[in-house]
């Protein structure tokens, strides 16, 4: 059993955070479940275009208003306390936080915590084998975001 507090992982290598937002990952690939899990802020009045091509995510929404835009078909959702959506196809889409958007989600495969956004806005798909090193499959990465 594993229990964490959200608190816990502030200053640590699990709390990740860029200009646009902040997410702590409480559940990582080397966990060895399948899934990872994070509580992501995204700060408002900013803008983040992703794509998760390496990866299905599910974000559940527990606070806060934004507006999702699937860039792939131009639609525009309202995102608010309450609301889930999947990213079943890979989408390419683009983020804008209204007030604050607090997050919920969770990746598959899971993600190890040293992915970095690409210029695309997308996540390496990166494992945890057995010895424990990484072992990175795709090695072009441009790291655009910084971690502050």
């Amino acid at each position: 059993m594993i229990v964490t507090r959200l608190a816990d992982l502030d200053g640590t290598d699990r709390d990740v955070q860029s200009t646009t937002w902040r997410s702590r990952r409480l559940v990582l690939a080397k966990e060895g479940v399948g899934f990872s899990f994070h509580e992501t802020t995204m700060y408002a009045g900013t803008e983040t275009e992703m794509w998760y091509a390496n990866h299905i995510e599910a974000v559940y929404c527990v606070g806060g208003t934004g507006e999702l835009e699937n860039r792939e078909t131009g639609e525009i959702h309202e995102i608010s306390d309450g609301t889930m959506y999947l990213l079943d196809g890979n989408e390419k889409h683009t983020m804008r936080p209204k007030t604050d958007l607090r997050l919920i989600c969770t990746f598959n495969p899971p993600v190890t915590g040293r992915e970095v956004h690409d210029a695309d806005g997308v996540y390496p798909l990166i494992t945890e084998p057995e010895t424990g090193e990484a072992d990175l499959k795709e090695v072009d990465i441009t790291e655009e975001e910084v971690a502050v």
